[in-house]
């Protein structure tokens, strides 16, 4: 499996886990969330969360896609440093055009992703950025989204990798194996 990890820089590394909150029992219990908010809440965080994320992300993409709903804060500004487009994949009813979607397992239920069936040209490559790696259901299901529309899929970059979730193996089983973290718990 291919780990495509960056050290982060000491400082910005200890800022992102220090604004990092863990919250116990959320959404249901037995879980342990890992709260951004606070992280998001401080310019210092937001930046070092961007930069690092920046810095592990291949410059070749034509295309930057986050997920509902966090994933969308980090791509954003992630495609706008790549000079790449963004495109949102989101839940269903969400968005008004056509769309392709695809159901998958959570830790603590199911899902569906949908993208517009227009937002990704064939060929397209693109990389795909979310907040956390847990099991790797919503990574996965994006993927499949982007298999569907003919998209080469270049990199998964998360802010936070959940290593006792074994979402990378998850992964490596659909194929996915240019994964990058910037801190791993």
């Amino acid at each position: 499996m291919t780990s495509v990890t960056q050290s982060p820089s000491e400082a910005n590394a200890g800022l992102i886990a220090d604004l990092i909150r863990d919250v116990p029992d959320f959404p249901k219990p037995g879980i342990m969330f890992k709260d951004i908010t606070p992280l998001l809440a401080r310019p210092s965080g937001l930046a070092a969360a961007v930069t690092e994320l920046v810095a592990a992300s291949p410059r070749d993409v034509d295309l930057v896609v986050g997920m509902e709903a966090r994933g969308f804060i980090f791509a954003a500004p992630i495609a706008l440093a790549l000079g790449a487009g963004f495109v949102p994949v989101r839940k269903p009813g969400k968005l008004p055009g056509a769309t392709v979607s695809e159901t998958f397992a959570l830790e603590y239920g199911t899902e569906t992703l949908t993208v517009h069936s227009d937002a990704i040209p064939a060929g397209a490559r693109v990389l795909v950025v979310d907040d956390v790696l847990a099991t790797g259901g919503t990574v996965a299901a994006t993927a499949a989204l982007l298999k569907q529309l003919d998209a080469e899929l270049v990199q998964v970059s998360v802010l936070l990798e959940l290593t006792a979730l074994d979402g990378r193996a998850k992964l490596a089983e659909h194929g996915i194996e240019r994964v990058s973290s910037v801190l791993r718990a």
